[in-house]
């Protein structure tokens, strides 16, 4: 099977797109994973198919990959790559896409500087939302690791979210803390770990451990979780720049629970090619 594909970034999170509109795929874990292989494979922290909608009103549907080759619901800085990606390759003509995916509809926007606007959708603090294994919902959770005590907010932006705050993210034990807060069994899916260094109540900044795909240079629903978690803690406003290893992104949240997250930020493509699997 011979596919053609655009390697794209957003802030340095980078993906393998593929038109599944136009050919026919049909991928498995394993050939998933060893396309987002950075040594013997294309390399990417997710790879992103583009379907044809099933549904009225809806331009697209929408699916994410990790790495590892397991499916997720949801990728912000995926869904500003998608919309750039379906402008570029004429599969659409307009600035307004609407896109089902796993966990529901986004509404994406082409600025005119050609940054995309992604509502997010709505943030779900209630545990089994998530999901997390708690007796009720709290602004503050506590955990335990096998050698530390330590105190998290979760989220679900369409996927699960877990962040702590901390004094330096340059210094913060992403890695350590990341993996075993990913696996933890309070979190029956996994999750995804945000380490926020709040520098002002408009400015943080953030590491992000993602499931399945380790740290990433910038995750957008990760940014997105971090805004609402540290709006609900009294720690930030509602317009925040996140500064991520790969770059910025503005986020805005009203922290109603009825009102939705929005997200811009850049995209880029890298380069277009063929693969054989």
């Amino acid at each position: 099977m011979r596919i053609h594909f655009t390697k794209m970034h957003g802030l340095g999170n980078d993906f393998i797109v593929i038109d599944a509109i136009n050919q026919n795929i049909s991928l498995t874990t394993e050939q998933i994973h060893f396309m987002a292989d950075r040594h013997f494979g294309i390399g990417c922290d997710q790879l992103l198919l583009v379907e044809s909608s099933q549904q009225i009103d809806v331009d697209f549907h929408y699916r994410i990959f990790n790495a590892d080759g397991s499916e997720v619901e949801q990728c912000g800085n995926g869904a500003r790559c998608f919309a750039r990606f379906v402008k570029d390759h004429h599969l659409i003509d307009k600035n307004d896409i609407m896109v089902s995916t796993a966990s529901g509809l986004l509404k994406l926007h082409i600025e005119a500087d050609e940054q995309v606007t992604v509502n997010m959708g709505l943030a779900r603090f209630e545990p089994e939302q998530i999901p997390f294994k708690a007796s009720g919902p709290s602004d503050r959770y506590f955990l335990n690791l096998e050698d530390q005590h330590i105190e998290i907010g979760v989220v679900s932006l369409g996927n699960p979210h877990a962040v702590l705050q901390v004094d330096d993210v340059a210094t913060a034990e992403v890695h350590k803390l990341g993996m075993a807060i990913e696996s933890h069994p309070q979190f029956p899916d996994r999750v995804n770990v945000g380490f926020m260094e709040v520098v002002t109540r408009n400015y943080i900044r953030l590491r992000v451990f993602e499931r399945g795909s380790g740290e990433t240079l910038a995750c957008g629903s990760g940014a997105c979780a971090a805004v609402a978690i540290g709006q609900r803690q009294g720690v930030i406003d509602q317009d925040v720049t996140v500064e991520l290893p790969g770059g910025t992104l503005k986020i805005c949240w009203t922290g109603e629970e009825n009102e939705p997250i929005w997200m811009t930020g850049p995209t880029n493509t890298v380069y277009e090619g063929d693969i054989e699997l």
